[in-house]
């Protein structure tokens, strides 16, 4: 058993969205005793810098036929993220709304990641998913309110997060959403009460 945790946040192991992510992995480490945890922070860390973009050189292979495995730069970093993401029995993402969608850090790995006739490939009725379903866990953190009559803001963050990961065929996704964070402390400490609580009533407990 192998699980990918994505952090996206550039406040690392201080951000709410990694706290909460960490709660899942906890609580899927209890299920799955013996599973191993590959944790990739998209914003850089003490011994890793942060995710590139991708540059010219993985544009130009994505508009060729053949579509190859890199030999350097992003579609060499691309070629790498795909097989963790294969590799992965599970996938967990804790990330931040940033202005109503993705972090860049999130977006980036998304672009290696979602690749035509790899991860998915053109159909006549549309783009299809070449990889295998497997649970995919959402943790996400919003300063206001997302979700719900007392949402004021668009969330253009987990319906852009479930598309994006059916297109590659991952549709087993469940969310976990912590909100209101920058509405005051006793709001905020509500809103991360709320999606423990949310995470600890799906694994039972």
């Amino acid at each position: 058993m192998n699980i990918l945790h994505i952090s996206a946040s550039p406040l690392g192991p201080q951000a709410a969205s990694r706290e909460l992510s960490n709660h899942v992995v906890e609580r899927l480490l209890a299920r799955h005793p013996g599973a191993s945890v590959t944790v990739r922070e998209l914003a850089g860390a003490d011994d890793e810098p942060a995710l590139p973009h991708i540059d010219a050189g993985y544009a130009l292979a994505l508009s060729s036929a053949a579509n190859e495995p890199g030999v350097d730069g992003a579609q060499l970093r691309s070629d790498s993220l795909i097989e963790e993401l294969v590799r992965a029995d599970i996938l967990v993402i804790g990330t931040p709304m940033h202005n109503l969608t993705v972090p860049s850090t999130l977006k980036s790995w998304i672009d290696h990641v979602v690749r035509i006739n790899r991860t998915m490939r053109p159909t006549p009725e549309g783009k299809v998913g070449n990889l295998a379903d497997r649970p995919v866990y959402l943790a996400l953190a919003s300063g206001g309110i997302r979700t719900g009559e007392r949402a004021r803001q668009p969330d253009f963050l987990e319906p852009y997060l479930r598309a994006i990961l059916a297109m590659i065929g991952l549709k087993d996704v469940t969310v976990f959403s912590a909100e209101g964070l920058a509405l005051g402390a006793q709001r905020a400490a509500e809103g991360r009460a709320r999606a423990w609580t949310q995470v600890d009533g799906h694994f039972g407990g």
